[in-house]
């Protein structure tokens, strides 16, 4: 019977798949591409799980757990709304500077009051005069309900004890000197914390803080760019400093916790 087989089997060629140079380069191209397309999706979900509704990518950490709505208002999304949010707010501080509490609340709740009256009584006169059954003005407000529901209560309180119970863990830390560095910085803040006590008073402050609210993260988003590298400037030179005082003063390093 003939040996039909390959006396070499070694010198053997492969089979030609007919690739051409052009073929190699347009495989190489999609390569470049579906890399290109890899980093882009991994960058997205990065920003996506950094991110919050109306907020950069490159927003504050603190800010992911803010309410949207409230980053709305804070970024003047809608200018009116903003603006009858932030003008009652200022309206009521500033009452509060001038006169005491039970005042202001008691002028307040006469005015919605009269409001109120003046408009069921003008309802109830334009039904009289028209003939017409209209019910009460406010009576979907009146079977509004205003309960507490407990599974939207618990989340909340659960969250402010929790802000609690670090805050006070904080305290006890700060004032029994577990670290001096930390201590000391705190004390720092005290005594600054004196002399602003001694320009403003605590309503002084709220209204600050109020208006700081509702312009400093719009500049910040208008101007970020600016102000991250002003900021980045400020913040190595303050670690060049606290880098040569810790060198100077050695018990001033911090001790590294144990693994």
């Amino acid at each position: 019977m003939a040996d039909f087989s390959d006396p070499n089997p070694m010198d053997s060629q492969p089979e030609s798949n007919n690739f051409t140079t052009d073929d190699f380069e347009r495989v190489d191209k999609y390569d470049a591409a579906g890399a290109e397309m890899d980093d882009y999706l991994a960058q997205d979900e990065e920003v996506t799980s950094t991110s919050i509704p109306g907020e950069q990518p490159s927003a504050q950490a603190w800010m992911k757990n803010v309410d949207p709505r409230v980053l709305e208002l804070m970024y003047w999304r809608d200018v009116r709304k903003t603006g009858v949010v932030f003008g009652s707010m200022m309206f009521v501080l500033l009452s509060l500077a001038f006169f005491s509490v039970l005042s202001v609340v008691a002028y307040l709740s006469l005015a919605m009051l009269t409001v109120t009256l003046s408009f069921r009584v003008y309802k109830n006169v334009m039904a009289a005069v028209q003939k017409t059954g209209e019910g009460h003005p406010f009576k979907q407000y009146l079977e509004m309900d205003l309960d507490l529901k407990q599974d939207k209560v618990q989340p909340v309180v659960e969250t402010i004890l929790k802000h609690i119970n670090c805050t006070a863990k904080e305290v006890r830390r700060l004032f029994l000197i577990e670290d001096l560095v930390d201590s000391i910085k705190f004390g720092l803040l005290l005594w600054v914390l004196t002399y602003v006590g001694s320009w403003f008073n605590g309503m002084t402050l709220i209204i600050l803080a109020v208006v700081a609210i509702f312009t400093l993260p719009k500049v910040y988003e208008t101007y970020k760019v600016q102000i991250d590298n002003y900021v980045n400037m400020a913040q190595s030179q303050l670690n060049n400093i606290i880098a040569q005082v810790q060198a100077k003063v050695p018990f001033l390093k911090k001790k590294e916790k144990a693994q």
